[in-house]
């Protein structure tokens, strides 16, 4: 049963940036049964209303109370909330515990989609996030950006730089390798329809295994269950297929501009890049000139992974989580 979340409407942010009101509402996640543990690290569900009506899909770990900084994790182009299952509850009950969010953007996941394809753009998905941490009162956070995400998170460093404590830019950078770009806009939207998830395991690993050599069979078939969802009894993608409109107009001979003044916002706090070793997306050259421009920037490059490394292995997530603690601390110094 829905029911009004206390506090909606209420706005963190200077109402001149998202002057309608908005709504949110909490459903429980139908895992959240067996014990008050198990439903806290599953998390929970909220939705909240966009400023144009549509409704926006959060997955929330922890408290809002927490006195720690929280954490906000933004998904790539194609991708949704599901990517920060292993990482959301950790970073959420490590010590000292955080509230930790994940969000759809629109047309993915649990998110509304949207009738008009031309809204699927970064200054509406910008717009969107405001939405989210107006309505969740969510104030600094640590943003964990992967691919889309981590752009999203650059653009906000650049024109809200007040909401962001640190950024963990997930095989992003300033400058978007067009090898990549192509690669991508060649499946986004046109992938096969498989007729069960053991199909979908074999296209899956047709376009990406070069990139992912080491993958598990269980990692392969947990990256389906990902990619698609039953819908009448048919597997279909897990976001709106008219996201391709994004790609459209890409084209190799007129590369997108780099984000280098973007990047230059998150200059005054900590930076944390994760870099896929096989990634067509992010070179190691990027993240070289990002270290030259942030002396104190921290990267880890993750061996057999392209773009974007899973966030599942232990020794890389308790890395972020070190990260995020050290994100606390630089708080505190200002």
């Amino acid at each position: 049963m829905e029911k009004n979340c206390p506090g909606a409407g209420q706005e963190k942010l200077p109402r001149q940036q998202l002057p309608i009101r908005l709504g949110v509402v909490i459903e429980p996640s139908p895992q959240i049964a067996a014990t008050s543990l198990a439903a806290g690290r599953a998390g929970r569900s909220v939705f909240v209303t966009a400023p144009d009506g549509l409704r926006l899909h959060v997955r929330e770990y922890g408290a809002p109370s927490m006195s720690t900084i929280p954490v906000v994790c933004l998904p790539g182009l194609a991708r949704m909330t599901a990517d920060f299952d292993a990482l959301a509850p950790v970073l959420a009950f490590a010590e000292p515990p955080r509230r930790v969010i994940a969000i759809d953007s629109r047309g993915r996941g649990q998110s509304e989609y949207d009738p008009d394809p031309q809204h699927y753009n970064l200054a509406v998905e910008l717009s969107d996030v405001l939405a989210v941490l107006t309505a969740l009162q969510i104030g600094p956070a640590v943003f964990v950006g992967s691919s889309r995400g981590g752009i999203l998170t650059m653009l906000l460093a650049a024109a809200h730089p007040a909401t962001i404590a640190g950024a963990v830019l997930h095989d992003i950078g300033p400058v978007i390798e067009p090898a990549g770009l192509v690669r991508i806009k060649s499946y986004v939207g046109k992938l096969p329809r498989p007729g069960n998830l053991d199909e979908g395991v074999k296209i899956l690993r047709q376009l990406f295994a070069p990139h992912f050599p080491k993958l598990t069979p269980e990692q392969w078939f947990a990256a389906a269950r990902r990619t698609w969802k039953t819908e009448h009894g048919a597997l279909v993608p897990t976001y709106d297929v008219q996201l391709a409109h994004t790609l459209a107009e890409f084209d190799i001979e007129r590369l997108p501009p780099p984000l280098w003044n973007e990047f230059d916002a998150l200059a005054r706090v900590p930076v944390l890049v994760i870099r896929g070793a096989n990634s067509d997306i992010l070179s190691a050259a990027t993240v070289s000139a990002m270290h030259a421009r942030h002396p104190n920037l921290e990267s880890i490059e993750v061996a057999d992974q392209g773009h974007v490394p899973l966030l599942e292995d232990d020794t890389l997530l308790q890395r972020i989580v070190a990260f995020v603690k050290k994100c606390d601390m630089a708080t505190l110094t200002y």
